[in-house]
């Protein structure tokens, strides 16, 4: 009882949908990738050599050896952590730094997803739900979170880490799934 008096104290004003709505924003935007990231990799790496020359080879080469069973089991690692902020943010009522982190992080991705979209004249796994579900999701939990004073400040300090955070966790799901798979 008094554990679950404490609990709605710090959850007090904080709707779940803000915290587990990353995870479900995460969702949505993930199936797009799942459904389209390697073959889409596969069709496009071609076109993607020649108009990139400067990329180094070992990318390519890593990128040419994913595949969808690899890259889906690589989705459900980054589920893991993405769960776990979205449990750490509705616990922390929404004060959790990594909870806003992994916020930030999402929505900067989003826009990362349109840049890479912008710099292939096209479509790019992930450039459909950026504008629709990523980035109005980031802006909205954040817009919650200063509504009840609980906003973390980010500045590009921030920005930089929630960037490289979410890369980290990106090649970390990806080095977990490879060893999962080749197994």
């Amino acid at each position: 009882m008094a554990d679950s008096v404490v609990m709605s104290e710090i959850t007090q004003g904080m709707s779940p949908a803000v915290t587990f709505g990353l995870l479900a924003a995460w969702a949505l935007h993930d199936a797009e990738e799942v459904v389209f990231g390697p073959r889409w990799i596969r069709s496009s790496l071609p076109e993607l050599r020649k108009r990139f020359p400067g990329v180094p080879e070992r990318l390519w080469k890593a990128l040419e050896g994913v595949d969808q069973r690899e890259f889906t089991v690589a989705v459900g690692a980054m589920a893991v952590v993405v769960a776990a902020a979205s449990v750490r943010g509705h616990r922390a009522g929404g004060r959790s730094a990594f909870f806003q982190g992994a916020v930030d992080g999402f929505g900067l991705h989003g826009l990362m997803h349109l840049a890479q979209a912008a710099a292939v004249r096209g479509y790019t796994p992930g450039s459909v739900t950026s504008p629709l579900i990523v980035i109005p999701y980031a802006v909205w939990a954040r817009g919650r979170l200063r509504r009840v004073g609980r906003l973390r400040p980010m500045d590009a300090r921030g920005a930089v880490s929630g960037l490289a955070v979410a890369g980290a966790a990106t090649a970390l799901s990806h080095c977990v799934a490879r060893r999962l798979v080749r197994r």
